[in-house]
């Protein structure tokens, strides 16, 4: 039997690992799975756990208040040896590009007895400074692993480019489309009754068209956020019938500023930061999407929704280059000419909308499984 260790910390990696672990765990005669969570993240993370299932072994609860990516790498650092120790595992999996995943990357290799694979492997911008501090600890947990599943063949690519050879990389899509694909079924069968996303429909109920918008990242503090708020503004001048809907991120540098610059528009709705199931069913239900969220750009487009980047680069140029995504950066005269045309030109939204999704199918998670079993320890 296979031992399995998973480690990760924040919402989006709880996203894309849940799919995975669900897919590993049906086989228990070949796989057994332990769940190491180092709460990077907490009350998002958890709402994730609880929808999905999933019940953490080790729970390290690391977050604290104002901490600092030094006070964060080197507590997690700290506390991993235990949990190595206590699992042996032959196959540690980390997702993506953050702290946690980096971290839980060098201690895999100090523990030498375990390969790292690393879901969602070869994500690149090469502008180390964004996203900030992703981009680097992608780089840095490359060097560290042992198995790369990589969402697609740019991925896969920039992975060779380094130097890591073809026998240790996988194709395989992406994971949050098979999380996706998931929440999609769930809501439809339970049809609003049962899921806590009773808020979200009633929100929506009698909007015609709206607009979804979330900013979090640290590249648009300052001036990013208030050029994309005044766009904003802007358009709902322009557009009128159409409403905003905006769940603020928590973070005071875009709270506040959101607040103060968007606060007094009637077309404009300020919402707490959602639980995955009510942001999917907000997803699914817009009529454009403006984010500067890496997720976003892969999930949006197998809800035939077009996505205008708020951010300068994107380590997912399959979107750009298959046009599932059009970059605005934080320009606030961008923003406004791409929702206009959006808006104004049915047939290029259409267009648009059709694009067929370059970041899978929803089977992912069966290809990683497969490989893995295909393995010998």
């Amino acid at each position: 039997m296979k031992r399995l260790l998973f480690i990760f910390g924040t919402r989006p990696e709880a996203i894309k690992m849940a799919p995975l672990i669900k897919e590993f765990q049906k086989d228990p005669s070949h796989f057994e799975v332990k769940i190491c969570i180092t709460a990077q993240h907490r009350e998002m993370l958890d709402q994730v756990l609880d929808f999905f299932d999933i019940e953490p072994d080790f729970d390290l609860n690391l977050m604290k208040k104002n901490q600092t990516l030094y006070s964060l790498t080197s507590a997690i650092i700290q506390e991993l040896p235990k949990v190595f120790d206590a699992v042996q595992p032959h196959y540690t999996f980390v997702h993506g590009d953050t702290t946690t995943s980096m971290v839980a990357g060098l201690a895999s290799f100090y523990y030498k007895k375990t390969k790292l694979c690393h879901i969602e492997a070869g994500l690149r911008t090469y502008n180390k400074y964004s996203p900030y501090p992703e981009e680097i600890n992608r780089q840095i947990t490359s060097l560290l692993t042992d198995l790369h599943y990589a969402p697609t063949k740019a991925s896969t690519q920039n992975l060779v480019k380094e130097g890591i050879s073809n026998d240790r990389i996988v194709i395989t899509g992406n994971t949050v489309i098979d999380a996706l694909f998931l929440t999609l079924e769930t809501i439809k069968s339970d049809d609003g009754k049962n899921l806590d996303i009773k808020e979200v429909v009633e929100l929506t109920a009698n909007i015609n068209n709206y607009i979804l918008v979330t900013a979090h990242r640290r590249e648009n503090f300052g001036e990013g956020i208030r050029s994309i708020c005044e766009a904003i503004n802007t358009l709902t001048k322009s557009f009128p019938d159409i409403r905003f809907i905006i769940p603020v991120h928590l973070n005071p540098n875009i709270k506040n500023v959101v607040y103060q610059l968007l606060g007094n528009n009637k077309n404009i709705l300020l919402i707490p930061p959602q639980d995955y199931i009510s942001f999917v069913y907000l997803m699914s239900k817009a009529y454009i999407i403006l984010t500067d969220s890496g997720g976003v750009q892969e999930e949006a487009p197998s809800l035939g929704k077009p996505v205008i980047l708020l951010r300068d680069t994107t380590e997912r140029p399959e979107a750009l280059e298959s046009g599932t995504v059009i970059k605005a950066s934080a320009n606030k005269d961008k923003i406004i000419q791409l929702v206009s045309e959006l808006i104004e030109d049915s047939d290029y939204y259409q267009s648009l909308s059709q694009i067929k999704n370059p970041y899978g199918d929803g089977t992912a998670s069966k290809r990683i499984v497969q490989h893995i079993k295909s393995l010998n320890q």
